[in-house]
C-alpha cells in the first residue's frame, strides 16, 4: 500500500492520567493508522488543542484528576471545537447517550483493540484535518 503524503493523517488526542492505559491507547491509535498526541489531564489536553489545529478525535478517560473530568472535557471540546470527534472511556462508570456530547461514543474499559480501532475508523472515515 502506498501512502499519499499530501493527505493529512488524522491526529488523535489521547487523554489518560494512568501511564499504562495511556500507552496502550496510543498503540491502538497508531495500529489504526493515525497519528497520536497524549495528555495526562484536561488542562494539558486544552493546551494541546489550543496549540494545534490538526486534532480530529479526542479519546479520553472520564475519571481523572485535575480541573475537570473527562466528561466535562468532552462537553467543553464539543462546544469549542465541534468538528472534533469524541470517544469517552471508563472502567467505573456507565453513561447514557443523553450524558455525552452529540455524535460522541462511550466505551467501557478494558478497551478491546479491535473494537476501539473499528470505532475510530468509523468516526474518522472521510475526515480531513480541520
Amino acid at each position: 500500500m502506498v501512502l499519499d503524503r499530501s493527505v493529512a493523517m488524522p491526529v488523535v488526542l489521547v487523554v489518560e492520567d494512568e501511564m499504562l492505559p495511556r500507552m496502550r491507547a496510543l498503540d491502538m491509535v497508531e495500529d489504526a493508522g493515525y497519528a497520536s498526541v497524549e495528555a495526562v489531564d484536561a488542562d494539558e489536553a486544552f493546551a494541546v488543542l489550543e496549540s494545534r489545529s490538526d486534532i480530529a478525535l479526542l479519546l479520553t478517560d472520564i475519571q481523572m484528576p485535575g480541573s475537570m473530568d473527562g466528561l466535562k472535557l468532552a462537553h467543553a471540546v464539543h462546544k469549542r471545537w465541534p468538528p472534533i470527534k469524541i470517544i469517552l472511556v471508563s472502567g467505573q462508570l456507565k453513561l447514557a447517550e443523553l450524558d455525552i456530547p452529540a455524535d460522541s461514543r462511550f466505551l467501557q474499559k478494558p478497551l478491546e483493540a479491535a473494537k476501539i480501532i473499528a470505532q475510530m475508523r468509523c468516526m474518522l472515515r472521510g475526515t480531513v484535518a480541520r
